[in-house]
């Protein structure tokens, strides 16, 4: 029977009218339109510019097919700077998110009155700006009178500076390291989100049974926090795969191509390409591009497929 409302029921089903789709369908015009002009047409054009000679400047392009991706396959300064985005990812996401864990735990449970406080500091970083946090960081590792070496030499750690930011072997992990300082306080923030859907009686009970606040954490928190746990690994995972700004703004990629990510390559080869003289070369970028985000693609099926294999695991425990 047709109802005043927008949802009929028919033979025990929800329908809802036709009127009320149509301006569902309205409202999601502009959002449509924007997404076309700044996701699809983009990622299309990305793929076709992929396939040509150009420099994105001349006004000719020359239509060179898979030659670009063929390229690609033999360029170790693509492949250093793909292997780079992914040491990022995999040595950046476990510390943080293990990190962020151990102070959301500790904020969660201890010092109650001054919670919101750290929880300011802790998140602070995250909303500052890149570009400040990487000129403030590289005067802060800086070997000429910055702060880090300083207080290394004063405790007597270390006889002469070190360039943490000048030595091949040592610039990627610095930016790693800020790059964490920076980012864990949002994956804090999930952490704190997810701690609040855990039942306090759980702890109570656990208490009574005498278990420590370390078998708390083991047996109670962590198993209860594992469906949070792998989205949470997911978004951190993500973040520290695009860390164009950070690397960007404190080395640029150097030295030596020691800090070069995959981001720094696509944007230095479309628009700097140093290494070929200074010619920009946008197709071949392009391709990177396309290569990395296919690599990325392939990443973000397997967590999908790791997310549903461990909410199958929770649903039969």
């Amino acid at each position: 029977m047709p109802t005043t409302t927008s949802v009929e029921v028919v033979r025990g089903r929800r329908r809802v009218r036709p009127g009320v789709l149509l301006w569902c369908y309205l409202f999601m015009i502009p959002a449509a339109i924007l997404a076309g002009m700044f996701t699809f047409y983009p990622m299309i054009m990305s793929w076709y510019i992929s396939f040509l000679d150009w420099s994105g400047i001349a006004v000719d392009s020359t239509f060179v097919g898979w030659a670009n991706y063929a390229e690609l396959l033999g360029d170790q300064l693509f492949w250093g700077a793909f292997g780079r985005s992914f040491v990022f990812m995999a040595v950046g996401t476990p510390i943080q998110v293990i990190l962020a864990l151990l102070v959301a735990v500790a904020l969660n449970n201890q010092v109650r009155r001054l919670s919101t406080a750290f929880r300011t500091l802790f998140f602070l970083p995250t909303v500052t700006t890149v570009a400040i946090v990487g000129v403030v960081m590289s005067s802060v590792f800086s070997v000429y009178d910055g702060p880090v070496n300083e207080f290394l030499e004063t405790i007597g750690v270390i006889n002469v500076p070190v360039d943490f930011l000048g030595d091949p072997n040592k610039a990627l992990w610095t930016v790693i390291g800020v790059q964490v300082w920076k980012n864990v306080g949002i994956t804090m923030i999930y952490w704190l989100a997810s701690l609040q859907t855990v039942p306090q009686e759980f702890y109570e009970a656990a208490r009574v049974d005498g278990a420590g606040r370390w078998q708390q954490l083991t047996q109670l928190t962590v198993p209860l926090l594992l469906p949070f746990a792998v989205i949470i690994i997911v978004l951190t995972a993500h973040s520290n795969l695009h860390t164009f700004a950070i690397v960007q703004a404190m080395t640029e990629g150097g030295p030596y191509f020691s800090t070069q990510v995959i981001e720094v390559f696509i944007y230095q080869t479309a628009f700097v390409n140093s290494t070929t003289g200074g010619v920009p070369r946008l197709g071949y970028a392009s391709a990177a591009g396309c290569l990395f985000g296919v690599a990325t693609l392939f990443i973000a099926l397997l967590q999908a497929w790791a997310a549903r294999a461990v909410a199958r695991a929770r649903s039969q425990f």
